[in-house]
């Protein structure tokens, strides 16, 4: 496969000192049913004192409006063209928020992944002939460009994701820009980043699909390093959000990238098989299912054979980040209010898209009660409304099918005698919550004013066991999963004991206690009393189903190269 785990550490550690979070991004809002979701005497009250008292957030609609052409084309060679041949044309991309239609994106057939494929194979002598620093300026010009139009590609991010602007506008852009610039910095320094003083040769032409949960940061994830190695990439955002990467093309143009050097091409599951399966792919790096990751492997596999016959001297190249259902450990000696903003921090940021979302919550018995109410009490405050208001903490599901998924996943934690909770509190243009329904019966799945959009409240189950569905298979959506643990070394097998091994997050006031259980999880990342903190210049990745490679610091780059 070309990639191995001897490439990167096994996990990667992240400290954070301890801080009192008590009460941080508290809101007074309340939401006058959410009492009743409240365990204790104490919680209750606290709850019916912000219901009683409670005053309500003023709008704070993002004002800046950004302009959407009404069709998007393929960008092939440096420049936009229109789709062509079998199976070509067009389909809608919408505003998860309203389902309001933005605009119509290409539909990409074999013949254009064949031009595209061909473009970058065209611009691949002169790009990697270049010399590295000149390389680096044009990542460099990337980066500024990215921030200076950084509140365009947030507005742009929300509306076609569904995701609040205060993240767009605070982590993903920024972090897209940090990748740039990073990678500008190790264009001219390949010679000392590999041991041994190895030649770092490029791969080639490198087929690049990235998920629909953080668009524009993953375009930079994987455009990113293989542009500072000197290779040529065919980029294939996700069908539901590829606005942000198609308007990252028109930076390209305007900072002279040469033409063919970053190729775009748009469509469902079989744009993404006709690239991975081209004959003229050096490299392949994928984000997104582990369902799809094993078919993109074993697609992979079978070429490895005919490897001659496609021009290349070596087979395919391929690195998988994949799904994930990891673990977030509480133990009793941990500061609790902090833990309870990292648990919030861990499921519901990008209302729970997320591949390293902190899904299962293993709490050591004599503190459960507490963290489970504290948690409730926190979980009551967030506000559930319009992503492109300023206020808003959970914005709108991806999609029709992904809301669907959920509530498949909350009905069946339910039915295996999990205790679901539902909390939050209904912000700027949400309907007030309508309560319980045949096919909701948690009242979870709300809309707005209009009755339209894809919403989902933070749901919590309790009583949760390993063997039920929902403490196994990842949901991707706000949904968090309490087990409880009573020793550490239970807690280990009790997180290890998945498929996955992703990400996994560890909270206690003992430094020997959480270094000797960081290193006995089996995650390609551990956080340690923090969670979610993501730096271009530490690598990121997972191994047993959650994939295999790094992305992010000297290890990402070694997917992208070959060494003399």
């Amino acid at each position: 496969m070309g990639h191995s785990h001897t490439a990167a550490p096994r996990y990667t550690l992240f400290m954070a000192k301890r801080t009192s979070s008590a009460g941080a991004t508290t809101t007074a809002r309340a939401s006058r049913a959410r009492g009743a979701n409240t365990p204790g005497k104490g919680a209750g009250a606290a709850s019916s004192f912000l219901a009683e008292h409670a005053w309500e957030y003023a709008p704070a609609p993002e004002t800046v409006k950004v302009q959407i052409a009404p069709r998007h084309g393929l960008f092939i060679g440096g420049q936009f063209v229109e789709p062509r041949g079998e199976g070509a044309g067009y389909f809608p991309t919408i505003n998860p928020a309203s389902e309001v239609t933005l605009s119509e994106i290409a539909g990409a057939s074999g013949d254009d992944v064949d031009r595209a494929v061909g473009a970058a194979r065209e611009a691949l002598p002169a790009w990697q002939a270049l010399h590295p620093r000149e390389r680096g300026k044009y990542l460099f010009r990337i980066a500024r460009r990215l921030q200076e139009r950084a509140r365009e590609f947030a507005v742009l991010e929300t509306l076609d994701g569904g995701k609040p602007i205060k993240e767009s506008r605070d982590v993903d852009i920024p972090l897209a820009a940090q990748h740039f610039f990073y990678h500008a910095g190790w264009a001219d320094k390949l010679a000392y980043a590999f041991p041994g003083g190895a030649t770092a040769r490029p791969v080639g032409v490198c087929a690049q699909i990235i998920p629909w949960n953080f668009p524009l940061l993953m375009a930079a994830w994987k455009l990113a390093p293989a542009l500072a190695c000197g290779n040529t990439c065919v980029l294939k955002p996700a069908e539901t959000t590829s606005l942000t990467a198609l308007r990252l093309a028109e930076i390209f143009q305007e900072v002279g990238l040469p033409e063919g050097v970053v190729n775009i091409v748009t469509g469902a599951g079989a744009t993404g098989a006709a690239l991975v399966s081209h004959p003229g792919v050096d490299k392949v790096a994928f984000t997104g299912s582990t369902e799809v990751g094993k078919k993109i492997a074993a697609s992979v596999a079978r070429e490895v054979g005919v490897a001659g016959a496609a021009g290349r001297a070596t087979p395919k190249r391929l690195t998988l980040e994949l799904g994930g259902k990891s673990a977030n450990i509480i133990f009793d000696d941990a500061s609790i209010d902090q833990a309870v903003e990292g648990i919030v921090e861990g499921i519901y940021f990008n209302q729970g898209h997320v591949c390293c979302a902190g899904s299962r919550l293993f709490v050591q018995e004599g503190v459960v009660s507490e963290v489970v109410a504290k948690l409730r009490r926190r979980l009551a405050t967030l506000r559930i409304g319009d992503p492109m208001d300023k206020n808003t903490d959970i914005g709108a599901i991806n999609s029709r099918e992904q809301l669907n998924k959920i509530e498949k996943y909350l009905q069946l934690g339910a039915q295996e005698g999990a205790t679901l909770s539902v909390l939050g509190a209904p912000g700027h243009g949400l309907a007030r919550f309508s309560g319980s329904s045949a096919s909701d019966p948690a009242g979870a799945v709300c809309k707005t004013t209009t009755g339209k959009g894809f919403y989902c409240r933070p749901c919590v189950f309790t009583g949760v066991q390993m063997s039920h569905t929902i403490a196994r298979e990842e949901i991707f959506g706000p949904v968090l999963s309490v087990l409880t643990f009573r020793t550490p070394e239970e807690a280990i097998s009790r997180a290890n004991n998945s498929p996955y091994g992703l990400a996994a997050g560890v909270w206690t006031d003992k430094g020997a206690k959480i270094l000797e259980v960081a290193r006995k999880l089996e995650a390609g990342v551990v956080w340690l009393n923090t969670y979610n903190k993501f730096d271009a210049a530490s690598p990121f990745g997972g191994y047993k189903e959650s994939g295999f490679g790094r992305e992010g610091g000297m290890q990402g780059l070694r997917a992208y190269v070959n060494l003399d």
